[in-house]
């Protein structure tokens, strides 16, 4: 059994052999996250996993993230350290649960959470991240009828800051959900300059309480420029080693530093490990896999997607 910096070691000489990139979410473990190429949220891994011009792609993420970058690079091979990296979101929006509840509202557009698997997506017109949903729905004529999907407390949010009426698939990150506005409001108290930043996968309690609502690169954004030495953080707590090392003087509190809650964690994100990652290297597997047709159906709205979002500035 090798420790973390022989593991370290033969990872960065299998990538070199292997002409290799690894792109890590932010939600990963720390260590995953000190050895990634790329370390992002899912607008910014999604184009990353665009432009790839590595022969393999390891993606340190879930099920989803890997898809997606296995859409974008359908001549690529692409790993993901462990298979059973799922995730609750993707898992509340089944295929054929959605399929008949889109039939049913044949009028409706479709924009869908990029958190979904590729089924969903190929069943959707526009795809999403927390980082652009706003933009992109604004940037929709006032009358188009929407359905919203996956997420109710992302979309329910949309819906709050642009007056939309969208029609909202009944889904949840249990991570994000489970976080209580109770427990915010008990580090708040303790800790009474602190602002508040949230993911808008939150529940819409937890939101009312937040002083800052953002995907986790506008968090990022705002800690930095932020004048405050600490800092309530109600997301998954991978996002803190970035935090750290974006500004090590502050202090970055979370559902954690408050007993009655330790629901930060996703289990899912933290089970890709350097040990992991060593042995897909290694071995070329577990890859990711799909049919051409649903390939070529799920490819439809992340490009229109990435598409709109250049359209709108929001990304080069």
């Amino acid at each position: 059994m090798m420790n973390n910096d022989q593991l370290t070691q033969e990872i960065l000489r299998l990538k070199r052999e292997k002409n290799a990139v690894i792109l890590g979410h932010y939600y990963q473990r720390h260590e995953i996250q000190a050895i990634s190429d790329y370390v992002g949220d899912s607008l910014a891994l999604a184009q990353e996993a665009q432009r790839a011009e590595a022969d393999v792609i390891v993606f340190c993420g879930v099920h989803f993230m890997a898809e997606t970058a296995k859409i974008l690079n359908p001549q690529r091979q692409v790993l993901l350290p462990d298979l059973a990296a799922s995730c609750s979101l993707a898992e509340s929006c089944r295929a054929e649960d959605f399929a008949r509840f889109k039939a049913e509202h044949p009028d409706h557009m479709v924009i869908s959470y990029i958190n979904c698997s590729a089924e969903i997506k190929a069943l959707s017109d526009l795809i999403c991240t927390s980082g652009n949903a706003e933009q992109l729905v604004r940037s929709l004529p006032p009358d188009q009828k929407i359905i919203f999907a996956p997420d109710k407390n992302l979309g329910g949010y949309i819906n709050r800051v642009t007056g939309r009426d969208m029609l909202l698939w009944n889904g949840v990150c249990t991570v994000h959900d489970a976080m209580q506005a109770e427990a915010i409001l008990n580090l708040k108290q303790q800790h009474p300059d602190a602002p508040v930043v949230a993911h808008p996968e939150c529940n819409p309690a937890l939101l009312a309480v937040a002083d800052f609502i953002g995907s986790t690169q506008a968090m990022l954004r705002y800690i930095a420029q932020s004048a405050s030495r600490q800092i309530i953080v109600a997301t998954e707590t991978g996002i803190l080693y970035q935090m750290h090392r974006l500004c090590p003087d502050k202090e970055f509190l979370t559902l954690r530093d408050d007993k009655s809650c330790a629901c930060d964690d996703c289990a899912y994100m933290k089970l890709n490990t350097l040990e992991k990652l060593y042995l897909c290297l290694r071995d070329g597997q577990p890859e990711i896999t799909m049919e051409p047709a649903m390939i070529e159906a799920a490819a439809r709205p992340i490009v229109r997607m990435l598409d709109l979002s250049r359209q709108l500035g929001l990304i080069k």
